[in-house]
């Protein structure tokens, strides 16, 4: 009885001693896996926000970029203005928006054109009226150094003749460069052959050769 009674006894004080043991190490925190994840957790959701806040805010930047170039086009062309008033709470779409940022810029395109040949053409306009000027004033300075030159040693005839000869000449020439199928067409016709037939030095030619003529029909 005492040997059972003292084995009794230290069996109680091992099986106390490892319930002790097992509710402590029970108790004691797993400092390797949770200081792990107490540290590292933290980081990798900071990250992941990190670069999501930067995609949203380019995201946003890009979204608020490409409105203001569409609000911009709609404030510039002019046919993107409403003009249905039914209608005019709706936004226009962007597709018909750039569809008619297009049309309007080759709209411009085709009046820039025409502006160019319009300029074209008034160039030329004012370089017969530089050529005429100088005809006119050397023929005014001529009459202003000679007054009485030629005077009545000429008959009427003979001055017919040589305008004639002088006009048959031009039409010539006009004939045969003009175009009548347009009024635009006769313009710009009319004016290039003034530059090319209207020279100072092409009409000489054409004076002296029906002075030429005049003087062998008559002498």
């Amino acid at each position: 009885p005492a040997l059972f009674m003292e084995n009794a006894r230290k069996g109680s004080i091992v099986s106390r001693a490892n319930s002790i043991g097992s509710t402590s190490a029970s108790s004691v925190p797993n400092t390797d896996d949770e200081d792990s994840d107490y540290h590292q957790e933290p980081y990798k959701e900071s990250y992941k926000d990190q670069r999501r806040r930067a995609h949203t805010q380019a995201e946003q930047k890009r979204r608020d970029a490409i409105k203001k170039g569409y609000n911009d086009l709609q404030a510039i062309v002019p046919t993107c203005e409403q003009q249905d008033f039914s209608i005019s709470s709706q936004k226009l779409s962007k597709a018909i928006v750039l569809q008619k940022t297009i049309d309007y810029i080759q709209f411009l395109h085709k009046e820039k054109k025409k502006q160019e040949e319009e300029v074209s053409t008034l160039r030329k306009d004012v370089m017969a009226l530089k050529i005429m000027k100088v005809n006119y004033e050397q023929i005014v300075k001529a009459h202003q150094d000679n007054p009485n030159e030629g005077k009545n040693h000429i008959s009427d005839e003979v001055k017919f003749n040589v305008f004639q000869g002088i006009m048959d000449s031009l039409f010539q020439s006009f004939n045969a460069s003009i175009s009548v199928t347009s009024f635009q067409e006769l313009s710009a016709c009319v004016f290039s052959w003034i530059e090319e037939q209207c020279k100072p030095q092409t009409l000489r030619d054409i004076v002296i050769g029906v002075l030429r003529k005049v003087k062998s029909q008559l002498y």
